[in-house]
């Protein structure tokens, strides 16, 4: 979940920071006060498309920062354990803009490609309301949502397997297809490569140690000279050896303790350190004693590395792979070698996975459209409570052409939605209305409230063109979210501000001849009086206040 929002110089805000609980948080304040500021600096730290308009008049530079805690488990800790950025179930995203320089991307402090931001972003947190940020729009996303709900994951991923490993024989036989025209050629030219590579007889793990090897060789000279120095200064100087000085300090201090009887710990201390400083030196002895200057082998080690970093050279890889460009030459010549045989029993290979992707994906084709059916109605059943009667929400499968197959199965998966009794049903993306939209999104999230992938999910607009009743409908509906996922939410109603476990109000100043934007967490008494203002605006009467008072009351019951 999202724990921290840092900002500066960013469009009206010099300087600000939020903390973030989990539930349902609500952001209010007056039109204009940048609220909205708030969401676009964290899309940008997203890895949205950036602009130097944004940097705050009169700096050089924007920045945004966004914390996250991550479950070991959650897909965004899967992502940055595969591209080596875990850090400890913290997640920590910077970005930086200046205005006549590329704009930076950072993952827990280290710099990464802006995809990267964008990738990891559509783990950790879903926007709402604004078309250009919304998961939701995707087919992808829209697909991924009805598995989840149909409970499909490990079936998806198991046809995933079959795909792959079909789209892996395809590729062999059209190699070995190919292949057979210079076959005599070809297998001229593999087998001086394989044997290039068989006599080099490069372990998987040899390189390391290669490199270790030759870096104590080609420095023996001076790890022969330093040590000794070493050796020197700890124990065989009689008058200035640290171990001589420490056996005058500890017997100086025996003495002493028998004036204070403190000080007989401390000259235990002393008496580990001699300890360990006794056997750090007689290591160092058994150290020199193995330490041997050998040009013969530095000359066999350095010739070694240099063949590998030839061969890795010439077949444009790294040395450490290597050894598997030996397995896949050799497994390319084998096929070229055994034509007709390797050709039979690949074909024969892509029949069984074709068959087994083909029996997996009719039977996910069978639950999909069980699922679909049942995500329509239930979706569909909460858009009256949402301000949209007479709505209605279709899950359209469209097949593959007969010839098309997919690592996802058989099928498209398309959202379609109607927002008022008598339209026609179209696709979520063309859904004119933000707020429609927003609540179209709660309503779906309502229903998946158990099977979200994102943990932060983040509404804008979702109260445009609603009011009263259906207000705090929406307000109950978002904070129940709450208990499943963090849940922010920008709002101009009061019905749903009073339905917020944590509430941020953001407002603007004047400083000087600039305005600057601020934002920060509501006590108890200032949230009856922003409640307060959001009822009655700007003059706020005793009647106005016991009326915020009794909304902040009946939501917390």
């Amino acid at each position: 979940m999202l724990t921290l929002l840092h900002i500066r110089d960013f469009a009206i805000v010099q300087e600000l920071s939020l903390g973030f609980e989990p539930g349902f948080t609500v952001l209010t304040g007056e039109t204009g006060a940048g609220k909205s500021i708030l969401i676009d600096a964290l899309a940008l730290v997203l890895g949205e498309r950036a602009d130097s308009d944004v940097i705050r008049h009169g700096c050089a530079r924007a920045e945004v920062s966004a914390g996250f805690t991550l479950k070991p488990s959650h897909g965004a800790a899967q992502w940055l354990k595969a591209q080596d950025l875990f850090d400890d179930r913290e997640c920590l995203l910077r970005r930086v803009i200046e205005a006549d320089k590329p704009s930076r991307g950072f993952i827990n402090g280290r710099p990464v490609p802006i995809q990267q931001l964008r990738e990891l972003g559509e783990y950790l947190v879903d926007i709402h309301g604004q078309h250009e940020h919304q998961s939701l729009l995707r087919r992808d996303a829209q697909r991924q949502i009805l598995d989840d709900y149909a409970g499909l994951e490990e079936a998806v991923q198991a046809l995933a397997g079959h795909y792959h490993g079909m789209q892996q024989l395809r590729a062999r036989l059209d190699a070995l297809q190919q292949q057979s025209s210079d076959r005599e050629a070809r297998i001229e030219w593999l087998t001086h490569q394989v044997r290039e590579l068989d006599a080099l007889h490069l372990a998987v793990d040899e390189i390391p140690a290669l490199a270790e090897e030759h870096a104590r060789l080609a420095n023996g000279a001076e790890l022969v000279e330093g040590v000794q120095a070493v050796v020197q200064a700890v124990q065989e100087d009689d008058e200035t050896a640290a171990a001589r000085q420490l056996a005058r300090a500890i017997a100086r201090l025996e003495s002493l303790s028998e004036y204070d009887a403190r000080l007989t710990e401390i000259t235990s201390l002393l008496k580990e350190a001699a300890i360990q400083m006794d056997e750090a030196g007689t290591r160092l002895n058994h150290y020199l004693g193995s330490l041997e200057l050998d040009p013969a082998r530095l000359q066999t080690v350095e010739q070694r590395l240099s063949t590998v970093h030839d061969l890795a050279r010439k077949h444009k890889v790294k040395p450490e792979e290597l050894p598997a460009v030996h397995e896949r030459l050799r497994a390319e010549l084998n096929d070229i070698e055994n034509l007709d045989t390797s050709r039979g029993r690949l074909e024969e290979d892509l029949a069984q996975h074709r068959a087994a992707y083909l029996k997996a994906a009719r039977d996910i084709s069978r639950r999909r459209e069980a699922a679909a059916k049942k995500l329509a109605r239930a979706a569909s059943a909460e858009m009256p409570e949402l301000g949209m009667p007479g709505g209605k929400f279709e899950v359209l499968l469209t097949p593959l052409p007969e010839d098309e197959t997919s690592a996802h199965g058989l099928e498209r998966v398309e959202f379609l939605v109607s927002a008022n009794a008598g339209q026609p049903a179209r696709p979520l993306a063309k859904v004119a209305s933000g707020g429609e939209l927003s609540r179209i999104s709660l309503a779906l999230q309502v229903v998946l409230a158990g099977t979200g992938r994102v943990p932060t999910m983040i509404f804008d607009e979702v109260d445009v063109g609603i009011g009263g009743r259906v207000a705090e409908v929406v307000g109950r509906k978002l904070r129940a979210l709450g208990g499943a996922r963090q849940v922010l939410c920008i709002t101009h109603l009061a019905q749903v501000a009073a339905q917020g476990a944590q509430h941020v109000q953001v407002r603007k100043r004047a400083e000087g001849k600039a305005t600057v934007a601020e934002a920060a967490p509501l006590t108890e008494r200032e949230r009856t009086m922003e409640i307060a203002r959001m009822i009655g605006g700007v003059e706020i009467s005793k009647q106005t206040l016991a009326h915020a008072k009794d909304m902040l009351e009946r939501a917390s019951a």
